[in-house]
């Protein structure tokens, strides 16, 4: 029987606020190929970051091949062997393959940088795992698919016990996705321990041995991927979310008209790789979520709707009409404004005031002539802090001084000033507490009652059935399913999202 490659036992993590681990246990074998499933915030990040040795435990031991981690850190976690692949990854696209499976340790040869051991060096790896590719190539013209190889080669290259894979396939298309698996296939035989996180379910049940499910910080089960009736998605997914998909109460349904024309109007839009063909449509005072896991495309599809992103095919209609070459000025200009998922870079400016941030995305209302008006703005901006509730000592406060709730209010409330009659938001609770999150529920709903479309991006799909009338569920950049009414539930939506 093969030995075991990593021990975790009790571990715990605590950060202040939130305990991320309590009490996680789980073994992998040599050449085992181990899936970890779980949705956002069940503690897989942690595991990984302690498994790595970039954070420490709080108690619990992590043994590798029968030595213990302790606290030595990244440096203690690569000498035992632990490698790990991250799913931003960390190529330097001028240099060539050679140059970036070995940076930062380029072999020397009399004092210059030894180029043909290093592209000798980079065949021999590609040949190990029966891959064409050329050491001498830029890794910028690569195609993704390559470039996550070339990653996972850099971290094989060390020679692994343990290999960790973090959704290394969410960014790659259908077609690219089984060059990765094979490869991670061909790691295992060679007796390289795996642990393969991913929310793909098609891709665990092909590849993994073994499957541990996450959920709040615990390790609730390891199920073996070849008995069907434990990988099923049904199983998967009461796995993941317990009691808590039926833990908050929906508000009461709200009656949309969807007989006449549509606010929005989407047909085929095709964004490679991440969108394929998505098709829907958006009423006045409807709230339609888009739900789906990492790498289903959800942000790309308000990206290119709102013209930040060139669609490769696909039409845009709004209130019938259709936008033939959508940017950002004609969109705004129909009365369609996007909240970006990252608020802290994109969504607002951190040193300036609540009151200018609120009216940056139109002057118009606040000038005269070619001036902007200060008593203008401070007006505009106290009608907005009353309507949104948002706290602030001042209209000029600095919005870096507001809680992410706050600021998130005053990033929708931005394009409520604007005048805008269709609201995209991208992750528009991310990072905000309990109580902000409800807050930024009523208001999404008070603006739909008004008349607003609203389309409501969220990758934690147990808030969608609270906020929205209806939800798409993406996967693979397509429409997996649509859910409304009674059967519209925080299972229904991942169960679409997971299932192939």
């Amino acid at each position: 029987m093969a030995a075991n490659v990593i021990e975790v036992d009790g571990v715990t993590k605590h950060y202040p606020g939130v305990q991320a681990l309590t009490d996680a246990a789980m073994t992998i074998r040599e050449g085992e190929i181990r899936a970890l499933l779980g949705r956002n915030g069940a503690g897989k990040s942690t595991l990984i970051r302690v498994l790595s040795g970039v954070e420490r435990a709080d108690a619990g031991t992590v043994t590798v091949a029968g030595e213990r981690l302790g606290d030595g850190g990244v440096r203690r976690a690569a000498e035992l062997g632990v490698s790990t692949v991250h799913q931003e990854l960390s190529l330097v696209a001028e240099l060539s393959v050679a140059e970036n499976l070995y940076l930062g340790r380029w072999p020397r040869r009399g004092g210059a940088v030894d180029y043909a051991a290093m592209r000798a060096g980079a065949r021999a790896v590609f040949g190990r795992l029966g891959l064409d590719i050329d050491p001498a190539a830029p890794v910028g013209e690569l195609s993704l698919a390559h470039r996550q190889l070339v990653e996972i080669c850099r971290a094989v290259r060390e020679q692994p016990r343990l290999l960790i894979l973090d959704e290394p396939t969410s960014a790659l298309a259908a077609g690219e996705v089984d060059i990765v698996l094979d490869t991670v296939t061909r790691i295992a035989d060679e007796g390289v321990a795996v642990l393969y996180v991913s929310h793909r379910l098609e891709e665990i049940r092909r590849i993994a041995h073994s499957a541990t499910v996450m959920r709040d910080g615990r390790v609730v089960d390891t199920v073996d991927t070849a008995n069907t009736a434990d990988t099923g998605t049904d199983r998967i997914v009461q796995l993941m979310l317990g009691d808590s998909a039926t833990a908050a109460q929906r508000p009461p349904a709200r009656e949309v008209d969807r007989t006449g024309v549509p606010a929005l109007s989407v047909r085929g839009l095709s964004v490679p790789p991440k969108v394929l063909d998505v098709s829907f449509d958006v009423h006045p005072g409807e709230i339609l979520g888009l739900g789906g896991l990492l790498g289903s495309g959800r942000t790309e599809v308000l990206r290119a709707i709102a013209g930040f992103t060139p669609a490769a095919a696909g039409t845009i209609a709004v209130d019938g009409r259709d936008v033939t070459r959508p940017t950002p000025a004609v969109m705004k200009r129909l009365g369609v404004g996007m909240t970006p998922e990252d608020r802290k870079d994109e969504g607002v400016v951190p040193l300036l005031g609540v009151d200018e941030n609120l009216v940056m995305s139109e002057f118009g209302t606040v000038k005269s002539g070619p001036a902007i008006r200060p008593a203008r703005v401070r007006r505009a901006a106290r009608r907005l802090i009353e309507r949104l509730s948002i706290a602030t000592a001042a209209p000029e406060t600095p919005i870096v001084n507001l809680s992410g709730g706050n600021q998130q209010k005053a990033v929708i409330g931005r394009w409520l000033h604007a005048g805008s009659r269709i609201l995209l938001l991208d992750e528009p609770t991310r990072g905000v507490d309990v109580q902000a999150k409800a807050e930024i529920y009523r208001l999404v709903r008070e603006v739909a009652d008004t008349g607003a479309a609203v389309v409501f991006v969220s990758g934690e799909l147990e808030e969608l059935p609270l906020v929205c009338d209806r939800v798409l569920a993406l996967r693979a950049g397509r429409v997996a399913g649509e859910l409304t009414g009674a059967g519209l539930t925080t299972d229904s939506v991942l169960s679409a999202a997971m299932a192939a």
